[in-house]
């Protein structure tokens, strides 16, 4: 069992289950979460984390360049 925030963490697991408001929302492996596209919860959350870390990247890319 593993409980991750940071969702790279848990790309490899069997199963991901998605917890929301103390209830299973979605359960399934990386694959078939991520498939759901906008229709799923996990495949929002894996996408704005990917947003998050991109920005991140980027204001330290532009950081350094000064």
């Amino acid at each position: 069992l593993v409980i991750a925030h940071r969702l790279s963490t848990i790309r490899k697991a069997d199963l991901v289950a998605v917890i929301q408001q103390g209830s299973v929302f979605e359960i399934g492996t990386h694959d078939e979460l991520f498939s759901k596209g906008e229709n799923g919860v996990y495949a929002k959350l894996i996408k704005m984390q990917e947003v998050a870390h991109e920005t991140a990247m980027n204001n330290a890319r532009k950081s350094s360049a000064r």
